[in-house]
C-alpha cells in the first residue's frame, strides 16, 4: 500500500492491541473503564490518554505497557507484538496471548 507524501505509517503496535483486547475483553471495556483499571494498578491515564495510545498519536510508556496488561489480563510481551515462539520462552511468556494468570 502507498503512503501518500507527508504520512508515515503506523509502527505502534501496542496501540491496536490495547484496542483489540478491550473489545475482546468479557464483557467488552470501555476506554473510561480501562482508566479505572489503570488506577487500581497504579497508574494514571485517562480515556484521552488511551483514546491517543490507540490511535497512534501519543506512545505508552514500559510501564504503562506492564500495567495496561494487567489490566486487560494479557502478556504484556503480546502487547509488544513479540511472539512467544520467538522468545524461546526466556521472557516469562506463558505461551498465549491472553496467558497472563
Amino acid at each position: 500500500m502507498a503512503i501518500g507524501p507527508g504520512k508515515r505509517q503506523s509502527r505502534n503496535i501496542v496501540g491496536k492491541r490495547v484496542k483489540e483486547a478491550r473489545t475482546l475483553h468479557s464483557p467488552p471495556l470501555t476506554q473510561d473503564q480501562l482508566s479505572g483499571k489503570l488506577a487500581a494498578e497504579g497508574v494514571q491515564l485517562d480515556r484521552v490518554g488511551i483514546a491517543k495510545i490507540e490511535t497512534g498519536i501519543r506512545c505508552a510508556f514500559d510501564f504503562e505497557v506492564r500495567a495496561l496488561a494487567a489490566a486487560l489480563r494479557v502478556d504484556a510481551n503480546w502487547l509488544l507484538g513479540i511472539e512467544a515462539a520467538s522468545c524461546g520462552g526466556r521472557l516469562g511468556s506463558s505461551g498465549g496471548r491472553k496467558g497472563r494468570a
